[in-house]
């Protein structure tokens, strides 16, 4: 597919008024998804395990208007209050849209929105936040356009999300995903997510990933300048070699189970992240002391017991940490006697493998 098959022809519906609810997930990225390209295309391809109940709810009231008007008309609200400081994103994300959703100069919005989580602590609240919103206005679109078949509902929201939060593609939908062209996976596209295309052991459909709130402040680079700083990286080639190649390799772990596997390609793909923040200019370190004290207690828990306990870190100081169901209750354990002391007031959420958005 191309840009120009998201392009709607004439509405064939009108629609007046209405509400529409969606509660899209988080996701946690395992190979990660760092610097893009022009239009939100990433530099290289990335996986994800869509979360559960790290999940932003997003509500769109809309109200047709008499005429279209020059500019975007609407009303923001954050967990019930007014968030001026959201709606130069929401208006850069309609902007990008427009194209795609010619319907949005067509009606005023009231779009009331609240997360179950911290929010800019590095939990991806973008990727939940714009899938949210675009499901709510796709389903708009589908009302104007009833014909409208699920697939393409589906990956028309992921196409949508992207342009507002790259990660944000990947959160339409549960289970793996996948986003970003990949010569090893069929109908890999730069343009939306798409599900893991091949055999899933069953070790990895129900994983576990209790996330360590180490800092629950906003963090120090946003993720858009933190991309940014990939132009002109000094290993930016080789990092994104690196991420199609643990792509490549993540296809048998999956298949086939391998947990150790798995463990390696995950932790060194989270430190290779936080390694090209520490190596651009200007740099960052985005790693608090406790997420490093955390780490050290992970690996020397993980010798010990022989269990299959790993980490992986989004841009920003909390740990998630990630484990197969077998062994919940005694990495739970061991999460409650060790790690949760370094947790910013002992706060953490639990998280799993989720089923993806859902419409209230």
């Amino acid at each position: 597919m191309t840009e120009k098959d998201f392009i709607p022809s004439a509405y064939t519906k009108d629609k007046i008024e209405g509400k529409v609810t969606y509660r899209s997930p988080s996701n946690i990225a395992l190979v990660k998804y760092w610097g893009k390209k022009d239009n939100q295309i990433p530099a290289n391809p990335s996986i994800s395990f869509t979360l559960d109940t790290c999940a932003t709810t997003t509500t769109v009231s809309y109200k047709k208007l008499d005429k279209k008007i020059s500019d975007f008309s609407f009303d923001l609200l954050f967990d019930g209050k007014p968030k001026e400081d959201f709606k130069p994103k929401i208006s850069a994300f309609f902007k990008r849209t427009e194209l795609y959703l010619p319907l949005l100069k067509a009606y005023h919005f009231t779009i009331e929105t609240s997360n179950s989580f911290p929010h800019s602590s590095g939990i991806a609240s973008s990727a939940s936040g714009m899938s949210a919103l675009a499901l709510c206005l796709m389903e708009l679109e589908r009302e104007l356009n009833p014909d409208m078949e699920a697939d393409f509902f589906y990956q028309k929201a992921s196409f949508l999300a992207r342009l507002g939060s790259g990660s944000a593609c990947r959160s339409i939908e549960g289970g793996l995903m996948q986003w970003g062209e990949h010569k090893d996976t069929p109908n890999s596209t730069d343009l939306f997510a798409i599900k893991n295309p091949y055999k899933l052991h069953p070790v990895f459909k129900d994983y576990q990933d209790t996330i360590l709130l180490v800092d629950k402040g906003s963090k120090q680079v946003s993720s858009s300048l933190g991309h940014n700083l990939m132009h002109n990286h000094p290993f930016a080639e080789q990092r994104f070699d690196q991420a199609h190649k643990n792509l490549s390799k993540l296809k048998s772990v999956f298949e086939e189970g391998n947990l150790l596997e798995f463990i390696k390609i995950v932790e060194s793909e989270a430190l290779t992240l936080h390694a090209m923040m520490m190596t651009s200019m200007p740099y960052f370190i985005l790693m608090k002391p406790n997420t490093l004290e955390i780490i050290n207690k992970i690996w020397a828990f993980r010798a010990t017991t022989k269990t299959h306990v790993c980490f992986t870190l989004d841009a920003g100081a909390n740990v998630h940490v990630l484990y197969p169901e077998k062994e919940k209750e005694k990495v739970y354990q061991f999460i409650n006697n060790e790690l949760v002391a370094y947790c910013e007031n002992g706060q953490y959420i639990c998280d799993q493998i989720g089923n993806g958005a859902e419409k209230l």
